[in-house]
């Protein structure tokens, strides 16, 4: 396989977590169990541009599917991140009626709906049926397509050209990573800016954060890359922001290369990754071996607690959550239930667990002894609302970085 980017040969093995399916591709019931599709997946590391990438087995219209369960409204954290950047980007970018804003990977409407609110003309690019339907009831103009240039240049033609594009958590889940970004700078005003937010691969390394790894999530980012790939379609990385968002996040602005002034935010982010020896391959080698101690921790864990009779259910069906159940392959014998707010997932089976989902409100009836919160990112927010919930020696566990039991 060659890198996505560059095109040079992959030969630097990054993590090997087995085979399994797609993070997001919940079973309506176990009668499907049997047409379940698992896939390898195993990251690579491009020893010239330094991009982190799946190997490739599947097709995005595979995992991106019309009933796509992942709807962005349904966390409060996130939601209220959406609502701050709006408010900031048009009092910074200056913001008015005459501007237009473009949203790649809409989802739901959670962000555009802020900027609607404003009275700011904006439009979402969302391929997913089930999430873009829900954006049209906010009152969100969605085109349902996979962004890339074809569609940029149709977009131009219709809607002109954008004051600000946004793109949260979505550069890592396109295949053809060059067109998506060639697709940005088709469409940005010649003063017009990008704001590009995505985990990144730094904190992934440094916090053991292999359950963000999933098929849906083609590339992993550092900053080194991500410049890279802007410098080829034209564009510079003028700005970065450090977010706690998804366990560590990067929030980078990109203009198009017309004498930008480059902000020092830049150098200091690209300064981390060397130090941390991102742009070697020794920085990526020892991976695997550190999430192996990872998992032997929580399966101790889940040992000891069926030893002791302990009730053990788990919160948040996400994306990172199957990832690591199934790397441990845990099933409803260790873990019988996990609990989630999203009704999209609600009466489903996990994917490749087969852990049933269940409604919050009925948390209680299991009495349990400890909740595992499978998205860990979230752990304030999920305990600050079961607390009330359950019984009073019920603890919560968080496996990652390291098993934490509180």
């Amino acid at each position: 396989m060659n890198c996505r980017h560059c095109q040079q040969p992959l030969t630097l093995p990054f993590i090997d977590l087995g085979s399994m399916p797609a993070s997001n591709a919940y079973l309506s019931s176990l009668e499907h169990a049997a047409q379940e599709k698992s896939y390898p997946l195993k990251v690579w590391v491009c020893g010239n541009c330094w991009l982190a990438q799946t190997e490739d087995y599947s097709r995005a219209e595979e995992l991106f599917t019309a009933d796509y369960a992942y709807f962005s409204s349904t966390s409060t954290t996130w939601v209220a991140h959406a609502h701050r950047f709006v408010d900031q980007a048009i009092q910074q970018l200056c913001l008015s009626p005459h501007s237009f804003v473009l949203e790649l990977a809409a989802n739901d409407g959670y962000l555009l709906r802020h900027f609607l609110r404003a009275g700011i003309p904006c439009l979402g690019v969302e391929p997913t049926a089930a999430t873009a339907a829900a954006a049209r009831e906010k009152g969100v103009e969605i085109v349902e397509e996979f962004f890339g240039i074809a569609l940029a240049n149709h977009l131009r033609k219709d809607y002109g050209k954008a004051d600000l594009i946004v793109a949260n958590n979505v550069l890592a889940h396109v295949p053809d990573i060059n067109d998506f970004v060639a697709g940005i700078a088709a469409m940005l005003k010649p003063e017009g800016v990008c704001s590009i937010e995505f985990p990144h691969l730094l904190n992934l390394i440094q916090q053991r954060q292999f359950d963000t790894i999933y098929h849906e999530h083609y590339s992993y980012l550092s900053l080194h890359s991500v410049r890279t790939m802007m410098q080829a379609a034209g564009m510079t990385v003028y700005k970065v922001e450090k977010l706690p968002t998804h366990g560590g996040s990067l929030r980078v602005w990109v203009a198009l290369s017309n004498g930008v002034t480059v902000d020092p935010s830049v150098n200091c982010v690209l300064a981390e990754e060397t130090e941390a020896g991102m742009a070697t391959a020794e920085g990526y080698r020892f991976f695997q071996k550190v999430i192996a101690t990872v998992a032997k921790n929580f399966l101790e864990f889940l040992q000891q607690a069926k030893h002791e009779n302990k009730i053990v259910v788990a919160y948040g069906a996400a994306a990172k959550g199957n990832t690591f159940l199934n790397y441990l392959q845990i099933d409803s014998e260790l873990i019988p239930v996990v609990f989630d707010a999203a009704l999209s997932k609600q009466g489903k089976f996990l994917p490749g667990s087969h852990i049933p989902i269940l409604p919050p409100d009925q948390l209680a009836q299991s009495n349990p002894d400890y909740v595992v919160i499978l998205p860990w990112n979230l752990r304030d927010e999920v305990t600050a609302q079961l607390k009330s919930v359950v019984p009073p020696h019920c603890k919560f566990v968080t496996a990652i970085p390291e098993l934490d039991i509180r």
